[in-house]
C-alpha cells in the first residue's frame, strides 16, 4: 500500500540529519599575532629598577675618608648626636 500524503516532508526531516556527522568548509581563518603592551608606569618602573640596580651597596669613596680620618684620630663621634639620629630616624619612618 502507498500513502502520498506527507511523506516527502518526513523525508526532508532525515535529509537534514544526515549531514550532521559531515563539517561544512570554512572561509579562510586569518592568524592574529600575539600583542603586549607595557604601560608607561611599567617602563618608569623598569628604569628606576636598572637604575638602583647600577648604584653600589657600598660607597668606597666614603669608606675610605672614614677610615683614614679614624686612623689619624681625626674622626671624634659624639654619643648624643648618634642617639639623637637612631630615635629620629625610627620616628621619621613612613608607614
Amino acid at each position: 500500500m502507498k500513502i502520498w500524503g506527507e511523506i516527502p516532508k518526513i523525508f526532508g526531516a532525515y535529509e537534514k540529519h544526515k549531514n550532521a556527522g559531515k563539517i561544512d568548509k570554512t572561509s579562510g581563518v586569518a592568524s592574529k599575532k600575539d600583542v603586549v603592551s607595557i604601560s608607561n608606569q611599567a617602563k618608569d618602573f623598569q628604569t628606576v629598577m636598572k637604575g638602583i640596580k647600577e648604584v653600589p651597596d657600598i660607597r668606597i669613596d666614603k669608606v675610605n675618608e672614614l677610615a683614614s680620618r679614624y686612623e689619624s684620630g681625626n674622626y671624634d663621634v659624639n654619643g648624643s648626636d648618634v642617639a639623637d639620629k637612631i630615635l629620629k630616624s625610627m620616628f621619621d619612618t613612613k608607614a
